[in-house]
C-alpha cells in the first residue's frame, strides 16, 4: 500500500483491526508469568542494540542456558583462533562473542560479536560492533559502533563509525543512533557466495 512502512505494529495490524477478528496472545513464561523475551529488531539501530544485549554479564536472552536450547543449523568450522601476543600487536577478545571460523590475528575486539569465519588482521580495533559472517577486516582498521554486512573486505587503514561525516560522505549510512552499516556494495565489492 502507498507510504506504507510495511511494518506489522505501525502499518499492517492497525489496517486490518477494523476489518477483521484480530487476536492478543499474553507473551509471557508460564511459570512465572514474567514478561517473556522479546525484540522488535525492524530498524538497524534495534538490531545492533539486540546483539549487543547478548554480550552483557547476565543477558536476557541467554545462549548457554542449558533449559531452553535454541536449535538451528550451524557450520561445521574450526573454533576461534587468536594469534599473537605482543605489545599492539595481540589477538585478544573483551567483553565479546566470536563465533567458529574466526582468526583474529594481533587484533584487539572489545565489546562486540565477530560472526562466523571472519579474518580480523593485527593492528586493527573493533569496539561495540557487529561484524557478520565471512568479512575480512584488513591491518590498521578502526571500526566503532557499525554494522558491517556479511563478506565485506574492509581496506587497509579503514576508520568506520570514528568520523561519522566522513562514513556519510563514502555512501555509508549512518543510523539515527550513530551507528554505521557498511556492505559490500557500499565498498563497490562484489559478494561472489554465501554459504
Amino acid at each position: 500500500m502507498p507510504g506504507s512502512d510495511h511494518d506489522f505494529g505501525k502499518n499492517i495490524i492497525p489496517s486490518i483491526i477494523d476489518a477483521y477478528h484480530v487476536y492478543a496472545y499474553p507473551f509471557r513464561d508460564p511459570e512465572t508469568q514474567n514478561q517473556a523475551y522479546w525484540r522488535d529488531v525492524g530498524t538497524l539501530d534495534a538490531y545492533w542494540e539486540a546483539n549487543m544485549e547478548l554480550i552483557s554479564v547476565l543477558p536476557q536472552l541467554d545462549l548457554y542456558d542449558q533449559q531452553w536450547p535454541i536449535y538451528t543449523h550451524q557450520l561445521q568450522s574450526p573454533p576461534a583462533k587468536f594469534v599473537f601476543d605482543y605489545p599492539g600487536k595481540r589477538g585478544e577478545a573483551i567483553d565479546s562473542m566470536v563465533s567458529a571460523g574466526c582468526i583474529i590475528s594481533g587484533a584487539s575486539i572489545k565489546r562486540s560479536l565477530i560472526f562466523s569465519n571472519c579474518k580480523i588482521h593485527s593492528y586493527s580495533t573493533i569496539e561495540e560492533s557487529l561484524i557478520l559472517p565471512e568479512c575480512v577486516i584488513m591491518e590498521h582498521c578502526t571500526i566503532r559502533g557499525a554494522i558491517i554486512d556479511r563478506g565485506s573486505v574492509i581496506p587497509e587503514g579503514m576508520e568506520i563509525g570514528v568520523d561519522l561525516d566522513a562514513d556519510r560522505a563514502r555512501g555509508f549510512r549512518v543510523t539515527e543512533g550513530g551507528h554505521t552499516l557498511v556492505t559490500p556494495g557500499m565498498l563497490k565489492q562484489k559478494l561472489h557466495h554465501t554459504r
